[in-house]
């Protein structure tokens, strides 16, 4: 029978008696079972700084970049509810959750592996898609180990942990070209510009080794209840079917809280903004800024490089702004903050129009960095306390909808869009992108939010939520 670790009072130490249900985990052990979270946004950050530009190394052109990422949001609104509801129903030699946590993490670094050397612009999209599937099979069971193995006074502090993690990782991958080009020296000759510059590739061989080096350290140094356990710390779980799970989708679709229905506009119009910046930031910033004029170029390669430091520094900044958000929303509500922290990342992104210079770029990221830190989490704080009882779990999940979607839309429609009304202006996608976040900061407004939930006391207590639907 796997069992729970206990005794993890060092890395190296994996004693796996049962704790009792009230058992603390210490320090080591909640830093093991988070640890490959880190690895898992790792890929992901590499993923969203590097692949436009892998594209258009490959010959995508701009129209068509919003089209060839649709594996992510695809896969995002389809894998994760599946993966969940399996790893909820399912047991192994390794347990319930880490069977995928490991699955995930060999073919996501493999794919890690194989993208930066794609032959061609189809096999890299095949492989965007495997990647991006392969993180949510590995992500999504993280969101319930916390909730399996962490008694209820302990799952702040994990879920705290696995968002440092997150923010680490994101700025760590989103900078690491640039750090091997300046700071280890690796240099791309005259005659490779036409190809994927190596620093890139160097960093996709370091976030595989890294993926799947930190997801095998959870996997190894982290065990977890057997079925008779879990249930016996969580008699308030039961069995449910999928006909049953289809009905009550159905349902709590029709009988949506005003809350959440004001509420999905919001995430509609920041989550389409943000998708922007995803899809054009780093060749924005490449050909508007450096001034490079096709994939093949030095200005290119070092344009690139400069995003991703840009992105670093917005993930950064949304790492730190985190804990500053709990105090200021005690200030101002729940409501007034997040509005204010959109607007701040709206202007921020339609300040690039006026920017020619590079060290300027980074300023506009801290506006870009206060609305990240809030979109993954405040609009979460805000409707947690309207949503009936007992349903909580699956109203979240439909709530995730409202964040795939618009980059669904963003996907199938930015391509025309940059064809017949940008001329293929990167920048200007991006700064669309700011105009749709101001349209969100505009909607916050009339969002009704329950009184508890402008409570300090509950507003701290809900912050559970936001980095565990994450």
């Amino acid at each position: 029978m796997i069992t729970v670790g206990q005794g993890i009072d060092k890395p190296g130490n994996t004693d796996t008696s049962v704790p009792k249900k009230d058992h603390k985990l210490s320090f080591w052990q909640l830093w093991n079972m988070s640890f490959g979270f880190f690895g898992i946004q790792f890929g992901w950050g590499l993923q969203m700084a590097n692949t436009s530009s892998i594209f258009e190394h490959l010959g995508a052109r701009v129209h068509q970049l919003p089209l060839l990422w649709l594996a992510a949001p695809l896969t995002g609104l389809i894998v994760q509810p599946i993966i969940g509801y399996l790893s909820d129903h399912t047991w192994g030699p390794l347990g319930r959750r880490r069977p995928y946590f490991l699955v995930g993490a060999i073919a996501g670094s493999v794919a890690l592996i194989l993208m930066p050397n794609a032959p061609s612009l189809w096999m890299a999209v095949g492989l965007l898609w495997i990647l991006d599937t392969s993180a949510n099979v590995s992500m999504t069971p993280f969101r319930s180990f916390v909730g399996d193995l962490l008694p209820e006074e302990q799952r702040t502090l994990g879920f705290t942990i696995q968002g440092v993690f997150h923010g680490l990782a994101g700025v760590i991958a989103s900078a690491l070209p640039w750090l091997l080009h300046h700071g280890f020296g690796v240099i791309e000759s005259q005659e490779n510009f036409h190809t994927v510059p190596m620093a890139v590739k160097l960093s996709f061989y370091i976030g595989a080794f890294i993926f799947l080096g930190s997801v095998v350290w959870t996997v190894v140094t982290t065990t977890e209840p057997s079925p008779m356990e879990f249930e016996a710390t969580h008699p308030q779980l039961t069995q449910t079917d999928s006909k049953g799970i289809i009905l009550d989708i159905g349902i709590a679709l029709r009988e949506m809280p005003v809350t959440m229905r004001q509420l999905a506009w919001v995430q509609f119009c920041s989550w389409f903004g943000m998708f922007c910046v995803f899809l054009y930031f780093p060749p924005a910033i490449a050909h508007n800024i450096f001034g490079a004029t096709s994939e093949g170029t030095l200005l290119y390669t070092t344009g690139i490089e400069w995003a991703g430091l840009c992105i670093a520094m917005y993930n950064g900044v949304c790492c730190l702004f985190s804990f500053i958000l709990p105090k200021l929303t005690q200030q101002i509500s729940l409501k007034r903050t997040h509005s204010l922290c959109l607007m701040s990342g709206a202007l921020g992104l339609c300040s690039l129009l006026w920017i020619h210079n590079q060290y300027v770029l980074l300023l506009p990221m801290i506006g870009v960095g206060i609305a990240w830190a809030s979109m993954l989490s405040l609009p979460y704080a805000m409707l947690v306390n309207v949503l009936p009882a007992g349903k909580s779990g699956l109203y979240m999940g439909i709530f995730n909808f409202f964040i795939v979607l618009p980059e669904i839309v963003a996907a199938l429609g930015l391509g025309w869009i940059m064809s017949h009304i940008f001329a293929g202006n990167r920048l200007a996608a991006v700064i669309l992108g700011g105009g749709f976040m101001m349209i969100a900061a505009v909607l916050t407004q009339r969002v009704q939010t329950h009184p508890e939930t402008e409570n300090p006391d509950a507003t701290q207590k809900t912050f559970e939520s936001l980095v565990s639907m994450h």
